[in-house]
């Protein structure tokens, strides 16, 4: 079958791979709308661990079940599901000890275009269907699913993980697609004033849309001076990394507060080497500043908490597809804009024929024949 591979480091293209094998507690999907991610592009372009030769790429998608196995009990062909972007080994050891994301390996949970086959390619494997594909709820579109899978629940989880209470200063530091869904968490969950890093007026728009109090540019002076200036030297109560260099890193623990400020990190640091502590701001090391860096929440319950904010109104994650393109042949196209991040770009989704009919056909539940 055809599919989507990386064939070596930097180059990618299209190649016959071979099919799926079903197993007990599996499925087998084709899709139905696809996004490239930003770790798409530094799996591609970002060196980091080695890959297997021709690795079917792409961990963001909507899928109709094609078979599934014969002790799958909640799945029947035809469904059309979310597939979560992180989906762990529900039956490893490490689960019983809540270690969800890394249970087996580190990012044991990250299988799709990573240690397994992805989603960009005709037909795909999840092997553990119950526990992993997510229902969609009546009347959610494939823009919001789609964004559910990875983007929603990566911008939540730095959010959950940033210990927020009613009334606090939050920054949100990279307002790409996951900073956006941070943004939103993080005034769901409480915060007051959320201030947003980043540069692009279509991310700024939209962070003043999902919950924003100001965006701050970067290039208008130094980021630290400006959040301690508008935190009357104090410092915000916590802060969410969804973007940016190194040095962002020690930026948050710059400008977050002794004693009770959090550092919550979501942002993939590509390359070897070492992420910056800075001493004084780090109090020698006494500071009292809590960091969390953390893979984001997967699994079926998780995407259909997700799904469930769309369904009632709490979020609107389709606000963050900017760029719409038609045929799995496009999906390339879709990485490279991901890469080179146009000005009007937040996502760009890829739809296969079965999209336009489930668009139209939503009414009648979400089943295609």
């Amino acid at each position: 079958m055809k599919a989507f591979v990386l064939k070596e480091p930097g180059v990618v293209g299209w190649a016959q791979v071979e099919e799926p094998s079903l197993t007990p507690y599996g499925a087998v999907l084709e899709p139905v709308a696809m996004a490239p991610c930003s770790s798409d592009v530094h799996t591609v372009f970002g060196g980091g661990s080695r890959k297997a030769p021709n690795l079917v790429l792409g961990h963001e998608c909507v899928a109709r079940v094609l078979e599934v196995g014969e002790l799958v009990e909640d799945f029947r062909p035809g469904e059309v599901v979310a597939v979560p972007a992180i989906t762990p080994d529900w039956r490893a050891r490490g689960i019983q000890e809540h270690n969800f994301k890394h249970a087996s390996a580190p990012f044991s949970g990250h299988q799709l275009g990573r240690s397994q086959p992805g989603v960009f390619a005709e037909r795909f494997l999840v092997p553990d269907a119950d526990t992993t594909l997510a229902r969609i709820p009546p009347g959610v579109s494939l823009e919001q699913a789609l964004m559910c899978v990875d983007v929603v629940t990566t911008g939540f989880t730095g959010a959950e993980h940033a210990n927020i209470k009613f009334g606090d200063t939050v920054v949100v530091m990279g307002i790409g697609p996951i900073g956006l869904m941070a943004v939103a968490g993080a005034s769901l969950l409480g915060a007051a004033r959320v201030l947003a890093v980043g540069s692009r007026p279509v991310c700024a728009s939209l962070a003043l849309e999902m919950g924003a109090w100001e965006v701050l540019d970067y290039h208008d002076g130094d980021i630290v001076k400006q959040v301690m200036e508008r935190t009357g030297g104090v410092g915000a109560d916590s802060v969410i990394v969804c973007g940016g260099t190194d040095e962002v890193f020690a930026q948050a623990i710059d400008m977050v507060r002794y004693g009770i400020g959090t550092v919550s990190n979501v942002n993939y640091f590509g390359g070897g080497g070492n992420l910056p502590f800075p001493k004084f701001s780090g109090g020698r090391g006494m500071a009292g500043k809590t960091i969390h860096t953390e893979l984001a929440e997967g699994g079926r319950v998780r995407v259909e908490r997700m799904l469930k904010m769309v369904q009632y109104k709490k979020i609107s994650p389709e606000k963050l597809v900017t760029h719409r393109l038609d045929g799995f042949d496009r999906i390339e196209e879709a990485l490279y804009l991901m890469k080179d991040k146009p000005q009007d770009l937040v996502k760009v989704m890829v739809t296969t024929t079965k999209g336009k009919y489930y668009e139209d056909h939503q009414h009648c539940g979400a089943v295609l024949q």
